[in-house]
C-alpha cells in the first residue's frame, strides 16, 4: 500500500469549512495566504509519502532499544528525522526571531497530522520539541531563550516533557522530584520520571528535558511545583554542547505499540537545571506545552486513523471474496454492504474529527493574532474535544480497519493491527480522555456555558440558513443543536461537580458528534452538488449523528446510580 497524504482534504477544509481566510487576513499571518499554504502542504505531503511512510513498519519490527546505556532508534529513523529537520518541519509555527517560520498553528496542525498518518512513532518526536519551544517562548528567561530556542527550532536539539512519576500519574501534585538551589543560577534536580516519550535518541546533538520538581519548603500539591530545563549535555553560553549532565535512561518501556518511539524511565541525580518561569509556577508553564500537545495528540489519533483507513480501503478494493451484490461490481469485498458501511464510517468520522482539530487551530491562531478573548475561549473549549474525539476516532477507525481485513487483520504481517496498537495510547497520554471530558464540563463551563453556547448558536444559525439548499440534513442538525443546548444548560445548572463528571464522557462525545454533523453540513452546502462530500455528509447525518440523543440522555443521569453501588457490589458473585 502506498500512503497518500490527504493534502486536498486539508485545503478544502481550510478554504470552505473552518474559515482559514480569517487567519491569513490578520496582520500577523498575512503572508500565509492560500498559495503559500498550498505549497507548504504539498511539500509536507511529499515528505510523508516518500520518506516517512516507508518507516512505519520499521518502527514496529525493529523497535528502539537500550544497550549499555545508549538508545538505538529504529532502522531509518535517523535519516527520517534528518529529513524532517532539514525541511524545517519542526519550526513551522515557531517565532522567526529564533529561526522559525512563524506560520499559523493551523498549518502546523495539518503537517503534524499527515506526519502522524505516515509514521506515528517518528512524528511524536517533533511534536514534543514543538511543545517545548512554545513553553520556552512564553515562560523562559531571555538567556535561556537565546541558548536553547535556536537549537530546538533548527532541530539540532530535541525536547521532552517530564511530568509523571510512579506514584504520581494524573495526580501531578503528588510528585516527589526535588530541586535545590545551587546558588549560581542553577538548580540540582533529583528524582525519577516515567513514560517520557523520546527520552533519548541517537540522532540529535542534545535532548532537553522540561522537568517538574519541588523546591525545599514549597507547599504540597500543584501550587508547590516548579519547572526546570535539564539538558542531556550542558551547553556553554554560545550553545555548544559540553559535558554530560547527571541524568540517564534507566530503561525503555515495553509497550503495546509505538515501538519505534523510545518511552524512557529517566533518572536525575543532582542534574543541573535552570528554572523556567517563577518558583511555584511550574504547572502554568507546563500547561502551555500540554495544551499544545493536546491539539497535537488529537491529530495523532486522526493521523493514525487516516493510515488505517487507507490501508483498509486498499485491501477492500483488492480482496476478492463471495458473490458481488452489485451489478457490474468489481468482485472485491468493497461491493458488500457491510464493508461499505465500515469504510464510510471510517471516512466520515475522520472528516469530522479533522474539521474539529482545524477549527481548534484556527481559534488558537485568531487568539494570537487578535488578542480577542472570545477566540481564546473558543480555543480553550475545543482543545479537550479535539484531544478526546480525535484520539477516540483514531482508535475506532483503526479497530474497524482490522475488521475490514477480516482474519488477515489479526495477522501481524499485514500491518493492520499496528495502527490499532500504536494509536491506543493517544487516549491515555497528555491527560486521559476522561480528564479531557471533566475539563470540558468543569473549567470550560465556568463561564456559565457562554463559549459552549456561542458555538451552538453559530451551528444553529448555519443550519437555519442551510434549509434553503439542504433542508433535510439542515433540519436534523438544527434539532441536534437545540438538544445539545438543553444538555449544556443542564450541565451548567449542576452545582455538584461529581454529577457533572459522571456524565462528562458522553457529553463530550455528543458535543463532538453534533460538531461533526455541522461540519459535514458545511461541506455539503459548499460543494453545491450531489458530489462525494454531500454523499458522505448524508451518511454521517443520517447514520452517525443520531447517537447524540442517547449520549446526552446518558450525560444527564447524574451520579446517584453510580454511588448507589457499594464497592463490594463490584466484586464477582
Amino acid at each position: 500500500m502506498s500512503f497518500r497524504a490527504p493534502v486536498q482534504d486539508y485545503e478544502y477544509i481550510m478554504r470552505h469549512i473552518v474559515g482559514y481566510g480569517k487567519v491569513s487576513a490578520t496582520a500577523r499571518f498575512e503572508e500565509a495566504g492560500e498559495e503559500l499554504t498550498s505549497a507548504i502542504l504539498t511539500e509536507a505531503g511529499r515528505l510523508c509519502e516518500e520518506v516517512l511512510s516507508p518507516l512505519q513498519r520499521n518502527g514496529d519490527l525493529d523497535p528502539a532499544r537500550l544497550e549499555d546505556g545508549v538508545v538505538h532508534t529504529s532502522k531509518g529513523f535517523a535519516e527520517g528525522y534528518k529529513a524532517i529537520r532539514e525541511g524545517g518541519w519542526i519550526s513551522v509555527a515557531a517565532s522567526p526571531e529564533y529561526g522559525g517560520m512563524g506560520l499559523p498553528m493551523t498549518v502546523t496542525t495539518a503537517v503534524n497530522e499527515m506526519m502522524s498518518a505516515a509514521c506515528l512513532s517518528i512524528a511524536l518526536n517533533p511534536l514534543m520539541t514543538q511543545g517545548q519551544i512554545e513553553a520556552l517562548e512564553h515562560h523562559a528567561s531571555e538567556e535561556i531563550k537565546a541558548i536553547y530556542l535556536p537549537k530546538l527550532v533548527s532541530g539540532e536539539w530535541c525536547g521532552t516533557m517530564n511530568l509523571t512519576e510512579a506514584q504520581a500519574g494524573s495526580d501531578v501534585g503528588a510528585l516527589s522530584s526535588k530541586a535545590e538551589d545551587n546558588g549560581d543560577g542553577t538548580y540540582a534536580i533529583t528524582g525519577q520520571k516515567i513514560y517520557i516519550s523520546w527520552g533519548d535518541n541517537d540522532f540529535s546533538e542534545n535532548v532537553c528535558h522540561l522537568v517538574l520538581a519541588r523546591l525545599p519548603g514549597a507547599p504540597a500539591g500543584t501550587k508547590g511545583i516548579s519547572l526546570f530545563l535539564v539538558p542531556k549535555f550542558l551547553p556553554d553560553a554560545s550553545g555548544e554542547v559540553g559535558e554530560a549532565n547527571s541524568l540517564h535512561v534507566v530503561s525503555l518501556e515495553h509497550k503495546l505499540g509505538l515501538h519505534g518511539s523510545p518511552t524512557a524511565v529517566m533518572q536525575y541525580d543532582g542534574a543541573t537545571g535552570w528554572l523556567v518561569g517563577p518558583e511555584g509556577g511550574g504547572m502554568a508553564a507546563m500547561f502551555t506545552m500540554m495544551n499544545n500537545a493536546r491539539l497535537g495528540v488529537g491529530c495523532q489519533g486522526i493521523g493514525a486513523g487516516e493510515g488505517a483507513y487507507q490501508k483498509a480501503l486498499a485491501y477492500a478494493k483488492d480482496r476478492k471474496q463471495g458473490r458481488t451484490p452489485v451489478a457490474g461490481g468489481t468482485g472485491a469485498i468493497i461491493d458488500h454492504a457491510d464493508v461499505r458501511r465500515m469504510l464510510a464510517t471510517m471516512r466520515a468520522e475522520l472528516f469530522a474529527a479533522r474539521c474539529i482539530a482545524m477549527a481548534n487551530a484556527v481559534a488558537i491562531d485568531m487568539s494570537h493574532a487578535t488578542r480577542e478573548p472570545d477566540w481564546a475561549a473558543r480555543a480553550a473549549l475545543l482543545t479537550p474535544i479535539t484531544k478526546a474525539f480525535g484520539t477516540d476516532t483514531g482508535i475506532k477507525v483503526a479497530e474497524i480497519g482490522v475488521q475490514v481485513h477480516g482474519g488477515m487483520g489479526f495477522i501481524e504481517e499485514t500491518g493492520a493491527a499496528q495502527y490499532s496498537r500504536d494509536v491506543r495510547v493517544t487516549a491515555i497520554y497528555e491527560g486521559t480522555n476522561g480528564i479531557q471530558s471533566m475539563d470540558l464540563v468543569g473549567r470550560k463551563l465556568m463561564d456559565g456555558g457562554e463559549a459552549a453556547h456561542t458555538l451552538i448558536d453559530e451551528m444553529q444559525r448555519f443550519a437555519e440558513e442551510a434549509r434553503a439548499t439542504r433542508p433535510l440534513m439542515a433540519g436534523l442538525i438544527w434539532n441536534a443543536t437545540e438538544t445539545l443546548r438543553e444538555a449544556t444548560e443542564w450541565m451548567v445548572s449542576q452545582t455538584s461537580m461529581t454529577a457533572r463528571f459522571a456524565g462528562s464522557v458522553p457529553f463530550l462525545a455528543a458535543y463532538a458528534r453534533v460538531l461533526g454533523g455541522y461540519y459535514h453540513l458545511c461541506a455539503a452546502v459548499s460543494e453545491g452538488s450531489n458530489g462525494p462530500r454531500t454523499k458522505l455528509a448524508r451518511f454521517y447525518i443520517n447514520r452517525l449523528l443520531p447517537e447524540y440523543k442517547a449520549l446526552l440522555d446518558h450525560a444527564m443521569q447524574g451520579d446517584a446510580d453510580l454511588y448507589a453501588l457499594d464497592i463490594e457490589d463490584f466484586d464477582v458473585a
